[in-house]
């Protein structure tokens, strides 16, 4: 019986909101075993030349990868691109138009969090950006922690920068089948990420799948540092009645921070189709 491939196929780098460069990263997955590597920050591709050269001086296997932000019945929903060609003008340019709404809804989180008693948020932020166009909340986030305000991130996400909570500030970002489009124009094939964190009611869930299967999307994150054993159940179920493809992907942004290590997550069910078997021309 041969051993199931170890692909990881969603984390993030200085370029978006991890604290590993991507050379960095390549060399923690193959010291973790991992066979087949995708770097997908967020709505950003300047990471992957890097990404690219570094699988190849570790002998990694790679994909080329993306995590784009979109709206969908006014949640933040999660796209991950894998495969496609990162040099295609049309997936940057609708990048840059997802990225530039990100400095001016952290200059206001820093507002909201400085009228919660907690100044300098917005300048203490700044100093864990790799990249000043990709603010976000994890950014936010260790400043909190650096600061004393909260002891951890957990900590953080339950008192601040949620919706409720001082320092949230929603965001309308792409639209999914934009998303979509970008991805598989450029001969990728689009994966929703994550599912279980969206919070969605049934209806909402299942207009999500077929939306995105209408639009071409192929493929669902069903084992992920996000999803319970349970919840990765459920997602295969989902893979299964959609007829999409599986993926497997730690999402690790950190060391310190992450649930989950670079390649240290279960199997992909055995009767699953795995996603990378629809890009075996794609990978590097």
């Amino acid at each position: 019986m041969s051993t199931p491939l170890n692909a990881d196929l969603h984390c993030h780098s200085v370029n978006s909101d991890g604290t590993l460069t991507p050379t960095e990263l390549a060399a923690r997955a193959r010291a973790n075993g991992v066979d087949l590597w995708a770097l997908t920050d967020h709505d950003e591709v300047a990471g992957q030349p890097e990404a690219l050269e570094a699988a190849r001086a570790h002998g990694l296997r790679y994909l080329t990868g993306v995590e784009i932000s979109v709206t969908f019945a006014d949640v933040t929903v999660h796209i991950v691109g894998l495969g496609f060609d990162h040099n295609d003008p049309r997936m940057a340019g609708g990048l840059a138009d997802t990225r530039d709404g990100r400095g001016p809804r952290a200059v206001e989180m820093g507002e909201q969090l400085a009228k919660a008693g907690i100044p300098g948020a917005y300048e203490g932020a700044l100093k864990y950006v790799g990249n000043p166009r990709l603010i976000a909340r994890p950014h936010f986030a260790r400043f909190l922690v650096e600061t004393g305000v909260c002891r951890d991130t957990a900590e953080v996400f339950r008192k601040y920068l949620v919706e409720g909570k001082p320092g949230y500030v929603p965001h309308r970002w792409a639209r999914l089948g934009d998303a979509v489009k970008w991805i598989t124009q450029g001969g990728g094939v689009a994966v929703i990420a994550h599912p279980a964190r969206y919070k969605f009611t049934a209806t909402e869930e299942y207009a999500l799948f077929s939306e995105f299967k209408q639009h071409g999307g192929q493929g669902v994150e069903v084992v992920t540092g996000a999803h319970s054993p349970q919840e990765a159940l459920r997602y295969a179920d989902m893979a299964r009645e959609f007829g999409l493809a599986a993926s497997r992907g730690s999402d690790f942004h950190s060391p310190d921070e992450s649930h989950v290590d670079l390649g240290m997550l279960p199997p992909l069910p055995g009767d699953l189709t795995p996603v990378w078997s629809l890009l075996q021309a794609r990978i590097h």
